[in-house]
């Protein structure tokens, strides 16, 4: 029998971060979903991506949260929090400022009380939460990557779309390109839709006008997450950056072309078995900082980013997917593939947070 509401013990998660971050751990979410039934699992998250947090079945509510920002008073006590969100010593220290009765994260040097496993650089992010979840006794899958259709409708069913916009400007290809690949798939007659947030209209405009698109091509500022998730589900093609539209691909397995630069995949992209996906990357890593596009971004072409929609648009399962010449993954592995000009699979780097 289920413990009643005003008895259940409480776990609170943090991973205050974006919609990227919240898709890559839910494979951990979920196993902490599964090792407590009768807890309330609150997520302490950004408020705009509440709505998937909830569809993903592996929270109960969420918490508002943004970044290291102090987290207002919960409205009752922790009985175990939960650090998703970096390797500390703040997030860790954040979350101790709750009081919880106990704590699972990775071990630091500077923060006491805290029985974890080391963090390893270069981990790619879904393995990273998994192994710190099980080493805590919850059983992890990290293929759990799946999200359930929203009861929405999309606003461009069937088509191809393009998200030019990234959080980081380093991870922004120019939109100048983007609009010459949205030119060259309206060409062969593809229905072409832009999105972005509000704050990236002018961008998303731009790549729409580019790109010869018609009215009501450009979606930016004019879906909220149930809707994009659905147009995602829906889409043809994904074509974008290293974003959460990116992960929302891989959470529906829409086919989809991602483009790189400066964290390599092997950090966080697509998981091996999803060969839909069509990954580019130059094989330079570079700084996530840099204030303009990562010079390793820019080697790749638009002549490259067409030609691996291709198969996607070609409706042929059995050519998607990043592979190595001998056959192998390049998920995990330090071998690429050209899929045009400047655009290769590899592996690699490191990044961790606070």
């Amino acid at each position: 029998m289920a413990v009643s509401e005003a008895r259940r013990p409480r776990a609170l998660v943090l991973r205050a971060l974006g919609l990227g971050d919240l898709l890559t751990a839910l494979p951990a979410l979920r196993a902490l979903r599964r090792g407590l039934p009768d807890w309330r699992v609150t997520l302490a998250a950004p408020r705009r991506i509440a709505p998937l947090a909830l569809l993903s079945g592996a929270v109960d509510d969420v918490f508002p949260a943004c970044g290291l920002a102090p987290l207002p008073p919960p409205d009752g006590p922790i009985e175990l929090a939960v650090n998703l969100h970096g390797s500390g010593p703040q997030s860790h220290r954040l979350l101790q400022s709750l009081r919880p009765q106990q704590m699972i994260a990775f071990a630091h040097a500077d923060v006491d009380g805290v029985d974890g496993p080391a963090w390893k650089p270069g981990e790619h992010e879904v393995a990273r939460w998994c192994r710190l979840v099980d080493a805590h006794g919850f059983d992890a899958d990290p293929a759990d990557l799946d999200l359930a259709r929203p009861r929405v409708a999309s606003p461009a069913p069937g088509a191809v779309v393009i998200h030019p916009g990234a959080a980081h400007a380093s991870r922004r290809w120019p939109a100048e390109r983007f609009g010459a690949v949205a030119a060259a798939l309206r060409a062969r007659g593809e229905r072409v839709v832009v999105t972005g947030g509000p704050d990236e209209a002018a961008t998303a405009r731009r790549v729409a006008v580019l790109g010869g698109l018609g009215p009501g091509a450009d979606l930016s500022g004019r879906t909220g997450p149930l809707e994009l998730a659905m147009l995602v589900a829906r889409a043809r093609l994904v074509i974008c950056g290293d974003t959460g539209v990116g992960h929302l691909a891989t959470a529906y397995r829409t086919p989809s072309v991602l483009l790189f630069g400066p964290t390599p995949p092997a950090l966080c992209g697509p998981p091996p078995d999803r060969t839909q996906h069509r990954v580019l990357w130059s094989g330079r890593r570079g700084d996530p900082h840099r204030a303009g596009p990562d010079p390793g971004l820019l080697e790749i072409s638009v002549d490259g980013v067409v030609e691996a929609a291709a198969p996607a648009l070609c409706r042929d399962p059995g050519l998607g997917g990043a592979v190595a010449p001998d056959g192998t993954s390049a998920y995990g592995a330090d071998r690429g593939h050209d899929l045009g000009r400047g655009s290769r699979v590899t592996s690699g780097g490191r990044r961790s947070r606070p």
